[in-house]
């Protein structure tokens, strides 16, 4: 494995960003109940995937692109005795995935990366039940806030907020995590 990719673990991994955002802390927030399927779109190294599956019996879909990330997941879920997690090499928007088959979907600092934000929530949406959640952290698109991705490419809170809403999405609440980082739980309701 190269270097970059072991740095990029060892980030994802860390304390700092466990301090920043306690993965137990804020599923155990979320309405997740211990039958309903879960989605982790942006796995990564499954930061928020290995939590997701001790919370529910269902099946923890790990959605990721990238191949060694969902190796590091599958060994970390080998380690704690975790057999829920389905692991899903795709892009967001490629997501094949059966509609209405996920209770909740977790995007972690992913959608800033996405090539287009509405087709990316209308996929998450589509894959929802109906009463569903949509848990989004972003970075805040703020000039005082230097650490994250490039300020061109961050989603500002408002403007997810009207992305989601577009999608047919209910805001159910933003929480201001940080400086940086904040959260949006959004809910799919019927159309």
């Amino acid at each position: 494995m190269d270097q970059k990719f072991l740095n990029k673990i060892a980030f994802l991994d860390s304390k700092q960003r466990e301090k920043l955002i306690p993965p137990e802390v804020l599923i155990g927030q979320m309405p997740i109940q211990k039958d309903h399927a879960l989605l982790d779109v942006g796995a990564g190294s499954g930061f928020f995937t290995i939590p997701m599956a001790e919370s529910t019996s269902n099946k923890v879909y790990a959605l990721d692109p990238d191949r060694r990330m969902l190796s590091v997941i599958e060994t970390k879920a080998k380690e704690k005795g975790l057999n829920n997690i389905e692991l899903i090499q795709d892009y967001l928007e490629d997501l094949s995935l059966q509609n209405e088959s996920v209770d909740f979907a977790m995007a972690s600092l992913i959608l800033h990366e996405v090539g287009s934000l509405s087709k990316a929530l209308s996929t998450i949406y589509e894959v929802l039940k109906t009463e569903g959640h949509l848990l989004c952290l972003e970075y805040e698109k703020d000039d005082k806030v230097i650490e994250g991705p490039p300020m061109a490419i961050r989603i500002g809170s408002d403007e997810l907020e009207r992305a989601l809403a577009f999608i047919g999405f209910n805001i159910v609440k933003k929480t201001q995590i940080n400086d940086a980082i904040y959260t949006i739980l959004a809910i799919k309701k019927e159309k």
